[in-house]
């Protein structure tokens, strides 16, 4: 037998996956083949709704107060089935919330609380997140109650915001509004290991040096949200984990401060759980037995609850009022000297030296007994860092700053990941615009648009600078945390408009042209950039013999320096763009799945990636005017010749160089085009060719300029939340 037969196990005559091969998708087969299922791994199929369904519309129904009240109810309502610590749940649902948000980062937008992704692998069963999913079933009944007015994102965020508003601290507010997902979000890249909480060194360049972390990572090992507690890779050593902290909570958008509040907030009420052995707990949620019910790591040799429960292996408080609000955290971090000891799971943590008895945490099921306070390798770094020491001595002095920069690091955390301020929805939504939401004033409407369109088209400027500019402005968009986009007009600021994928020069020449235009006539230059670049598809379509009309809605405002943290747009910067042919450098990574991976940020289906390529090809718009994939006679028309001549078998395709390749007339030998990767997959795919061949077909015209027209609108209206 070679390695492509099968032989069934048993007498079943259904195929159900009882074969002796371990393959188990086209994929395990044929590893290197181009996986498009990131492009549709949220498809309507997956949501249990009516397609009328509406979150938002739901949301309206919500009665909040009550939700709140039941939340505030449930943080003391112990359960014996999963007894709350000190008769108290502050801290785990702080932990639920914190571990929901903490996967955010900033590099892609991916991760974070926003899609109720917790509830699903991996990270449901990260060794991370143990025994958030006792917290999410003490949440049922209160999910049941509200049923599909509440989602799931909303209830675990919001849950950590009223465990600390029970704890006694002013909240900054809060924001509904996430939606669920209804699939796990399997092709997000956590990491190349295959084993959880391998080394750190097989993420980062150089362990010794935090910035060399792979990119787009931002915790420190496969299943961890952010840092070791223990210290790198297991070894204390807090001088070594204040770099680690730094870097990976800059890659959650954090800067020193916010760290160092998050840091003391996320300790000051709760507790670490370690009062055991870790070897007796049993499977993670995802690999438990069917009588599990969807719940994992409960301990198989003793109680495993109260004070016998085991999570991260570190065991005890910080603090000696664990479910109050209060300085507590720094009393003793500052106020005493620290040891290393180990946890009786075994585990590295820092323990006071000569505790008085009163500044000791009572045990969570017997207030009479005192226990020891205990300091992770993350706290011990606030203390000799230097630079979050002095911010911690700030705290100190004024702890009414720490409380207020917490509860707005709180909401950061939290909300990061919701995007910009008009999506947020409830009554205690606050009224500060805050930088970190890319704030965008108000646009308008009221301008003669057919007018502006014909000074565009009058312009001078060609299909190519058009369409180029309106796209280079939309393509910034990530759906994973709803930032960037055309709205705003942030292309025209820095760092945007210095970026070498925008071609500088090109983008200053068309923006001295439509900038003028744009004030002539009351419009933004957002909205003129987008109307721009409609203009030149339906000039494009003209000169193909086509009359099409591309919808455009009004109504973007142009953001101003002010308004802009230029800084945390550098990870939005496109480092290739297969839509334009065009990457920066080489990469391990191949440019046909750097394709896959902007259209799926972008929202893109496959078919919908396609056709916008296939007719950006035509309408000659690479990069520096390169002519890599532009397969036609007639470019600058939209046409389907990309498509046409892709398909046709009177060419052979042949190698000339790093991802490049010439495109030869068999019987001549003639080189007819050159082509890239990205090119040559539309035809060798077997799922994206057969969306080329609709579109080659000779009856594929009206389909393709209607796929084209709804998959542009799409990507420039993306960020247009006001539309939704």
């Amino acid at each position: 037998m070679d390695g492509n037969d099968v032989k069934p196990t048993g007498g079943c005559p259904v195929m159900h996956g009882g074969q002796t091969s371990t393959a188990t998708s086209v994929t395990s087969w044929w590893p290197n083949a181009l996986n498009l299922d990131i492009l549709h791994q949220h498809d309507s199929k997956t949501k249990p709704f009516a397609p009328a369904f509406d979150y938002r519309e739901e949301l309206k129904k919500l009665d909040v107060e009550a939700l709140k009240d039941d939340l505030r109810q449930l943080m003391k309502d112990s359960q014996e089935w999963w007894p709350a610590d000190w008769g108290s749940y502050v801290g785990m649902f702080a932990r639920v919330a914190w571990h929901a948000a903490g996967s955010y980062r900033l590099a892609d937008g991916r991760g974070g609380g926003g899609t109720g992704n917790q509830r699903f692998a991996p990270l449901n069963s990260w060794p991370d997140n143990v025994n958030t999913d006792k917290g999410r079933r003490l949440l049922w009944p209160i999910k049941k109650k509200y049923g599909n007015k509440i989602s799931w994102a909303d209830l675990m965020i919001l849950s950590g915001t009223i465990a600390y508003e029970v704890a006694g601290l002013k909240t900054f507010g809060f924001a509904f509004g996430r939606e669920d997902i209804w699939h796990p979000e399997k092709d997000v890249y956590w990491g190349a290991e295959k084993e959880w909480l391998a080394p750190s060194d097989t993420r980062y360049g150089d362990v010794a040096d935090p910035a060399s972390l792979e990119n787009p990572l931002s915790a420190v090992q496969m299943g961890l949200i952010y840092v070791n507690p223990e210290g790198v890779n297991g070894q204390p050593d807090p001088m070594r984990t204040a770099a680690m902290v730094r870097e990976t909570f800059a890659r959650m958008a954090m800067n020193d401060e916010e760290t160092a509040a998050l840091t003391a907030g996320g300790h000051t009420i709760g507790k670490a759980h370690g009062n055991g052995d870790a070897a007796n707990l049993s499977e993670d949620p995802e690999a438990a037995d069917v009588t599990a019910q969807g719940m994992g790591w409960m301990n198989t040799k003793g109680r495993g609850i109260g004070r016998d429960t085991v999570v991260s292996g570190i065991e005890g408080a910080w603090t000696k009022n664990p479910t109050q609000w209060d300085m507590g955290w720094f009393e003793l971090l500052f106020g005493y000297e620290w040891e290393l000891k180990k946890s009786p799971a075994g585990a590295w943590q820092w323990m006071p030296i000569d505790i008085r008895e009163e500044d000791m945490p009572a045990d969570v099921e017997d207030p009479s007994i005192k226990c020891m306070p205990i300091m992770t390798d993350a706290d011990m770094a606030m203390k000799v860092d230097p630079i979050y020491n002095a911010i911690c001595q700030k705290f100190m002095a004024d702890p009414e700053y720490f409380s207020d920069v917490f509860a707005r690091a709180w909401f950061k955390l939290t909300h990061r990941d919701m995007g910009p301020k008009v999506r947020y929805v409830g009554p205690d939504v606050p009224a500060e615009d805050l930088i970190w939401q890319d704030p965008i004033p108000a646009g308008t409407t009221g301008y003669d648009i057919g007018g502006l369109k014909a000074k565009i088209a009058a312009s001078g400027l060609s299909v190519s600078d058009l369409v180029s500019t309106a796209w280079d402005s939309a393509r910034t968009f990530r759906g994973s945390d709803m930032r960037g986009g055309a709205n705003g007009a942030r292309i025209r600021l820095a760092p945007q408009k210095d970026w070498e994928g925008n071609e500088p020069e090109r983008l200053a020449r068309v923006l001295n042209v439509l900038e003028p235009l744009a004030n002539a006539t009351g419009a933004s230059l957002a909205d003129t950039i987008v109307l721009a670049g409609n203009v030149g598809v339906e000039l494009a379509a003209k000169a193909a013999g086509h009359d099409i009309s591309v919808p455009f809605a009004p109504g973007r405002g142009d953001a101003t320096d002010e308004m802009t943290d230029a800084g945390s747009f550098d990870p939005l910067e496109p480092v290739a763009d297969g839509f334009r042919n065009w990457k920066k450098k080489d990469y391990a990574v191949s440019s046909e799945e750097m394709l896959l991976d902007r259209a799926q940020l972008l929202g893109l289906t496959a078919n919908e990636m396609t056709v916008l390529l296939g007719g950006m090809r035509a309408m000659d718009t690479n990069h520096g005017g390169s002519k890599h994939g532009v397969f036609t006679g007639r470019p600058g028309a939209l046409t389907t010749d990309y498509f046409v001549n892709l398909t046709d078998m009177a060419y052979s395709w042949v190698p000339a160089g790093k991802d490049l390749y010439e495109i030869r007339d068999r019987k001549t030998g003639e080189v007819k085009w050159t082509a890239t990767r990205v090119d040559l997959v539309f035809g060798s795919n077997s799922i994206l060719r057969a969306y080329a061949e609709i579109y080659a077909q000779d009856d594929g015209t009206e389909t393709f300029l209607a796929a084209f027209v709804d998959a542009w609108t799409k990507v420039m209206n993306a960020d247009r939340f006001d539309l939704k």
